[in-house]
């Protein structure tokens, strides 16, 4: 479970309440990209408030009058959020869509614009959150301390709950999945998902408590910021220990799969032992056939800020890298309740 991680600066400050209504965890997703202005899909800007993505894609094929999976999008958003995100719907031949037209009580158009391509899974920058959380109590100076240590150093970049399921069940239920139990295509994936995201936090969790999460060790690859390309292992210098220490480059960890570890040294020993610790969900990744992939160990969180709104009420905002969770960067400073 996330809540029993280690953390990297010294443990959550405050208390709070999380999500008591769906405008105090804000989302804006961040896709780096226009509409083309012409071709043979829209572009559609939504927002929508306690309903989960899929819902708002079937909702839009509907009005559409199109297959639900002629439609695309980015990432999945929360459901207990308000989320503005992205979806490409295919045009029509002969078809005047209005999507002025559209009605629903929990997602609202805010554009649509012709563009040329269908929208591809991962095919965002990122996503920028405001986050409010309520009830809040603790030491407000350890908190100023807290925050300023994450804009400067950065978060550990565990996987998130929602990665795992309620009660961290998708483990479970990988391991059910690796003793023969079947299970739809769809929940597969993301039972496979959770089994290599176990092992990750796992590895990063073991270098959190070593305090090498945010450093340059012998044998590790790296990734450059904000990219996916990936490098080393590779000498450890004081050019490259200064790389780290500006969040140029981050040192990764393993997603499990075939094939051998590109890490090297002291940091494939690590990654080996942990990966034999969970030798039921390595061996059950590898035999689905998934590949041997790597992780950012850390985020740095973009433009963070915060304020107390009232005595008990800190409101928080930051972006965030694809992939990422804001709960992860959220642990750090205080602990939440529902």
């Amino acid at each position: 479970m996330i809540g029993e991680l280690p953390y990297a600066h010294g443990g959550p400050p405050l208390s709070g309440r999380m999500r008591a209504e769906p405008e105090d965890f804000l989302v804006d997703e961040l896709i780096g990209f226009s509409a083309t202005g012409a071709g043979e899909h829209w572009l559609v800007h939504i927002e929508k408030r306690a309903a989960n993505t899929a819902w708002a894609l079937r909702r839009l094929a509907s009005f559409a009058g199109v297959a639900e999976r002629e439609l695309g999008y980015a990432g999945m958003k929360d459901r207990h959020a308000v989320a503005r995100q992205y979806f490409s719907v295919p045009a029509k031949k002969g078809v005047a869509l209005d999507w002025s037209s559209f009605s629903d009580p929990d997602v609202r158009i805010l554009s649509a614009l012709r563009h040329a391509r269908k929208i591809q899974r991962g095919a965002l920058q990122g996503n920028r959150f405001v986050l409010t959380i309520r009830d809040v109590a603790g030491d407000r100076a350890a908190a100023g301390q807290v925050l300023a240590a994450i804009a400067a150093a950065g978060v550990p970049n565990y996987f998130g709950e929602q990665r795992f399921g309620r009660g961290g069940a998708n483990v479970d239920k990988a391991r059910a999945l690796f003793a023969g139990r079947r299970f739809e295509r769809n929940e597969r994936s993301i039972l496979l998902s959770a089994a290599r995201s176990e092992i990750f936090n796992a590895v990063l969790a073991a270098r959190v408590e070593a305090a090498t999460w945010d450093q340059a060790q012998a044998g590790d690859v790296f990734q450059l910021d904000g990219r996916s390309a990936i490098f080393g292992p590779e000498l450890i210098d004081a050019a490259l220990r200064e790389r780290v220490a500006r969040g140029e480059i981050h040192p990764t960890g393993p997603l499990w799969g075939r094939g051998t570890l590109r890490s090297a040294d002291a940091v494939a020993e690590l990654e080996t032992a942990i990966g034999a610790a969970h030798s039921d969900l390595a061996a059950g990744v590898e035999a689905a056939g998934m590949e041997q992939e790597r992780r950012a160990l850390r985020i740095r969180p973009g433009a963070l800020t915060s304020a107390w709104l009232a005595d008990d009420v800190l409101r928080v905002e930051f972006s965030l890298p694809a992939g990422a969770y804001a709960t992860s960067t959220l642990r750090e400073l205080l602990k939440t309740s529902a």
